[in-house]
């Protein structure tokens, strides 16, 4: 028996660390993957500790040469990728009639550009092996829009419908293609929102708390499992019931 491979992008920290020590603990090896390369040792060396196997690599999602190059040492590492969790992203705020260029460009190239390049290098291994789990980390700001997030919305809305186009194309090779698309989770990126803005955020929120990573991350893993193997095309809602 083998232990299934999980390449986790945007792992070294939040959402991706959670995810990537929740697998690790589900028995999966994981491959840590960002341009945070300390960081990505950092979280190699929680996985090992619990008796994990990880191995980590340097990614830029927005280079296409830096993609391949990391994908490739993954695969010559260890062989195949059967899980690959897209969850690299960024925000770059601001109202769209004064919205830059380069704010627009950056977001929609690393959140959705990004996660696409990384989903064409491991179909070929997938569909060759026939099983697989992609799992696109979207947002319920992708759901429902944000004022003075529409380049934010733009690429997380643009995850969604990448997952339930995928999931038609792969479906006949028991290759599954879903969506998290979480609520207000407490990370690197909520924690500089002013307070105020914070407070009128958890006021929408009916359970009445912000999420954890932990929240995410195991919604990630029953979907990367053997119970998730009939669902295909779905978006799954972690948001403390703020979006319904």
């Amino acid at each position: 028996m083998f232990n299934r491979v999980a390449f986790i992008t945007g792992a070294s920290r939040g959402i991706g660390r959670a995810t990537a020590l929740s697998l690790c603990r589900a028995g999966f090896d994981i491959v840590v993957a960002s341009p945070e390369i300390e960081r990505n040792e950092e979280v190699a060396a929680e996985i090992r500790a619990c008796s994990g196997e990880a191995m980590t690599v340097n990614l830029d999602v927005t280079s296409l040469d830096s993609v391949k190059e990391a994908f490739a040492k993954a695969l010559k590492d260890k062989s195949r990728i059967d899980v690959l969790v897209n969850n690299a992203g960024i925000a770059r705020d601001g109202l769209a009639v004064r919205m830059k260029q380069a704010d627009w460009d950056l977001v929609l190239r690393l959140n959705l550009d990004g996660a696409f390049l990384c989903i064409q290098q491991v179909l070929p291994s997938m569909m060759k092996n026939r099983w697989g789990r992609i799992i696109n980390i979207s947002s319920v700001v992708g759901q429902a829009g944000s004022a003075g997030q529409a380049n934010y919305a733009a690429s997380k809305a643009g995850l969604i419908g990448l997952t339930k186009a995928l999931a038609q194309e792969m479906a006949s090779r028991s290759i599954t293609v879903n969506a998290v698309a979480p609520g207000y989770i407490a990370t690197d990126m909520t924690n500089v929102l002013p307070e105020d803005v914070k407070q009128k955020i958890l006021s929408s929120v009916p359970l009445g708390r912000m999420g954890r990573p932990e929240d995410i991350a195991a919604a990630v893993k029953f979907l990367a499992s053997e119970d998730a193997a009939y669902i295909t095309g779905h978006v799954l809602a972690v948001n403390g019931g703020m979006y319904m």
